[in-house]
């Protein structure tokens, strides 16, 4: 068996730290969903009702919709990839200690305020992260890398979960109201991690080139490619693909529209990014405390299934490294939603068929059973709609929308929860867990639409993906355009470069 090289390995570490920033939005997602749990957070917030926690949720995703589609693009196409995700770690870092320290007695406004500024923060960062692993990863293994995403979701949730769990057991030794703090400060740890390595891993080559410093281009190339060749060919496809890109496409948002295989790719970007969220995943990430609470009297034992969920959540997500890459993107996303909405049905069903007992809770076999089919959930859900949503995003788009795409189809997963999670408090509280039956046939959709609706995108390399979808293959169109017309291609000064200048580095 062939070692891998030293490029390779560098290339799958650097795409690991860019793939931690969705640590950020695992534990944050768990961090509302733990604290549900506590009497004493409760209380310190008074006592809020569902409609709240539903507004809650709300402020956090209506922070991540501003900024994913009005500012995460901006930067990351001025300062680079690496600014975004730092300026969005900056955020989350601030928001924290406004959520843990917000004064009692002012409602619950001090911690809807850290909310958005949370959400805000993730917003800015988490559509960076997976442009910059697209950008620098080879189309062999993109899709494995990209796995890593959801499975980074995992990591921040089982912190979350089992940081929680730990205060929770501990309850008595802990200062008033430490229980919950405790687990929301613990929130700064990964955003520090993440500011203190990302600016030791070089900016992607794509940027580099898109504003005409080429030799910093191919310096980045070389730390994860193997042979200079590579790294010739990479940059001359790169080269045409924006020619063809600047001499046709005006602009870094009207294109989106104006282009007819651009327009397709960000419409079923739209509606795979907001069927992740209401698959169901995005209601039980958020209220599994409230769910469970149906089922189980003792909230250490909510928090310790939360935990095992978190943990499982990760091995689950590691089989998208294999299967991604090997049954294709269309087939993993097909079979994930026939079995989540296979889990829903059979989970209402179990609690409908059942007979409850005193405080509305279930015997501990059906609780058991029940439990099961929510990690059989996760099981389909984790390697399908939690990451493979994340790999098609991120590499179907030319390079000169990628980052305000990827940026407005990833909040479309904010829009999905904003809707789903502001109601669905009220549902479980009216109907309890027949809103499973509701998940189950949203998932019916989803498989239905992503069998007739959805290219498989295996094996494609960046540059031809708008062949693929109905356009012209931008390597091919540039490197006419380079033959015969002018350019607007700079130098590593910013100076424009003629035809036969850009010829000679091509």
């Amino acid at each position: 068996m062939q070692m891998p090289s030293k490029q390779r390995v560098y290339n799958w570490y650097i795409s690991l730290v860019a793939a931690s920033t969705m640590v950020l939005y695992g534990y944050d997602a768990s961090v509302f969903n733990a604290v549900q749990g506590s009497d004493n957070w409760k209380n310190y917030w008074g006592n809020p009702n569902s409609n709240l926690l539903g507004t809650i949720n709300t402020a956090y995703t209506c922070g991540g919709i501003a900024a994913g589609w009005f500012v995460s693009a901006p930067i990351s196409d001025r300062f680079g990839r690496r600014m975004s995700i730092t300026i969005g770690c900056i955020l989350v870092i601030a928001s924290t200690f406004i959520q843990a320290f917000a004064p009692e007695g002012h409602g619950v406004g001090g911690f809807l305020a850290g909310r958005t500024i949370i959400g805000f923060g993730q917003g800015i960062a988490l559509p960076a992260g997976p442009v910059y692993i697209g950008e620098l990863a080879p189309a062999d293994i993109r899709g494995k890398i990209m796995s890593f995403w959801q499975m980074f979701y995992s990591v921040g949730s089982f912190l979350a979960f089992w940081i929680n769990y730990a205060c929770t057991k501990n309850k008595g030794s802990l200062s008033h109201d430490w229980d919950w703090r405790m687990v929301v400060i613990f929130q700064v740890m990964v955003p520090i991690i993440i500011i203190s390595l990302i600016w030791f891993c070089p900016e992607t080559p794509r940027w580099f080139i898109q504003k005409g410093r080429i030799e910093e281009a191919k310096a980045a190339l070389r730390r994860v490619r193997d042979t200079e060749e590579e790294i010739e060919e990479e940059v001359a496809q790169v080269q045409q693909a924006l020619q063809f890109e600047r001499e046709t496409l005006d602009g870094s948002y009207l294109p989106l529209w104006k282009d007819k295989s651009l327009r397709k790719r960000l419409l079923l970007a739209f509606v795979i990014n907001f069927g992740q969220q209401v698959t169901g995943q995005g209601s039980l990430n958020s209220y599994s405390t409230l769910i469970y609470k149906k089922i189980f009297k003792s909230n250490s034992t909510i928090q310790l299934i939360n935990a095992l969920n978190g943990t499982f959540g990760i091995l689950f997500t590691l089989t998208a490294t294999f299967t991604v890459d090997t049954w294709g993107r269309k087939m993993v996303l097909f079979i994930g939603a026939l079995g989540m909405s296979l889990c829903m049905v059979i989970s209402a069903s179990v609690y409908v068929a059942t007979p409850t007992y005193a405080e509305d809770t279930k015997s501990t076999q059906v609780g058991a059973g029940i439990v099961v089919m929510m990690f059989m959930f996760a099981f389909f859900y984790k390697p399908s709609w939690g990451a493979v949503v994340w790999i098609w995003t991120g590499e179907v788009f030319s390079m000169n929308v990628r980052a305000q795409a990827v940026g407005m189809s990833s909040q479309m997963q904010n829009v999905g929860n904003l809707i789903v999670n502001q109601i669905f408090p009220l549902i479980l509280e009216k109907i309890g867990f027949k809103a499973m039956y509701m998940f189950a046939g949203i998932n019916i959709i989803l498989a239905a639409f992503t069998w007739f609706f959805l290219p498989e995108t295996k094996n494609v390399r960046l540059e031809e993906m708008d062949a693929l979808f109905g356009g012209v293959n931008h390597i091919e169109k540039g490197a006419t355009l380079v033959e015969g017309h002018s350019t607007h291609i700079t130098d590593e000064k910013g100076q424009d470069l003629t035809i036969e200048e850009v010829s000679r580095k091509v």
